[in-house]
């Protein structure tokens, strides 16, 4: 067990740390980040004509489908 007076000089000694931690901190500069304003993950098609049976596995295993588009998400 330890004295009152070392747990004293314990908790002094922790608080002038922290303090002094929370000192430096106070002149580190943060750079905030924003969220991406912009709207992207379209794509242009090159070929029109692509290969059928391709086309229908890939419409086959698409969860969400709309008309001639597939529903997907994108990931920040």
């Amino acid at each position: 067990m330890i004295s009152e007076k070392q747990h004293e000089e314990i908790r002094l000694e922790a608080k002038k740390l922290l303090d002094n931690f929370a000192r430096s901190l106070s002149s580190v500069k943060i750079e905030e980040k924003g969220l991406k304003s912009e709207i992207g993950g379209f794509r242009e098609e090159k070929d029109p004509e692509c290969d059928p049976d391709f086309r229908d596995a890939m419409f086959q295993n698409a969860p969400e489908k709309k008309g001639d588009s597939i529903i997907a998400e994108k990931k920040w």
